[in-house]
């Protein structure tokens, strides 16, 4: 399943300067199953998962973007995965309440980073709510995630503190548990998706809302090639996602391949590596 391949763009694609948060995957490991594609009896190698890593980190600083460092907890191996950590818009920090007790950690780990930094509006989540993993900022409205982590709740208290409209959007394929697994905001007022990891009613709200989206066909979803990050030119995304790139390049985005197979047997990706921080 794919979008139209024939609209090209009518202005030039600009890439904005980003600000980043990311995590070494120092005591990355898959140790306990929370996802379907978390085989603890697979084997992992955190050395490649730390060069792979690094060469993303790189990627950023290349592209002229800002990439800051949170210290990784030995114990939390998932840590690597930052946009889970927190949502940052207008400066505001929600700080992330996850759901499986394997991760709750790290929620105190970003809630001391955020406020040693300076940021001064900065609290967790009331409701499970697992930061730009299920939340993801459009520029002027948040498209909320929930069916098998963030708690449906969570939409509202997000609406309320951070003072912007919600979309709510319900997932119902495991294998795209978060909601950055199966949809990327691009910029310009275009997304990425892939319409069978949602309801109905929510492939629906999506179609009417963003008429003009990029459709991934299963194929360039199951390398999770929409867990991507924009800066509104560039597109980094795995490698593997080839027909996503080439729709990319057709709507004039500049696609930049990344190679996370590593992070991928944890079931995360690009994006899950990257939490943006949006002052």
């Amino acid at each position: 399943m794919q979008g139209s391949t024939e609209r090209r763009p009518t202005h030039p694609r600009t890439a904005s300067r980003r600000r980043y948060l990311m995590c070494r995957p120092t005591y990355f490991d898959v140790t306990y199953s929370i996802n379907v594609w978390m085989d603890p009896s697979r084997p992992t190698s955190a050395q490649t998962a730390q060069e792979q890593w690094k060469r993303l980190h790189d990627t950023f600083s290349t592209l002229g973007h800002d990439v800051e460092l949170i210290e990784p907890v030995p114990g939390l191996p998932d840590m690597v995965f930052s946009a889970n950590g927190a949502m940052v818009v207008d400066g505001s920090v929600l700080v992330a309440r996850f759901r499986n007790r394997q991760r709750a950690d790290e929620a105190e780990a970003y809630l001391d980073w955020f406020r040693a930094a300076g940021w001064s509006q900065v609290r967790q989540a009331e409701y499970i709510n697992e930061g730009e993993g299920d939340f993801l900022f459009t520029g002027t409205e948040i498209l909320a995630g929930s069916g098998f982590r963030s708690d449906q709740r969570a939409h509202h208290e997000v609406r309320d503190f951070f003072d912007r409209p919600v979309m709510s959007l319900t997932l119902i394929d495991p294998r795209f548990y978060h909601l950055d697994t199966a949809l990327s905001v691009l910029g310009h007022g275009e997304i990425m998706y892939y319409p069978d990891a949602f309801s109905e009613e929510s492939r629906s709200v999506l179609s009417e809302r963003f008429p003009e989206a990029i459709l991934a066909d299963e194929a360039d979803a199951l390398v999770f090639g929409l867990n991507a990050v924009s800066d509104g030119k560039n597109v980094i995304l795995p490698r593997r996602a080839t027909g996503l790139a080439d729709q990319l390049r057709d709507r004039g985005y500049t696609p930049v391949g990344a190679d996370l197979t590593e992070l991928l047997k944890a079931g995360g990706s690009v994006k899950c590596c990257t939490l943006e921080l949006r002052e």
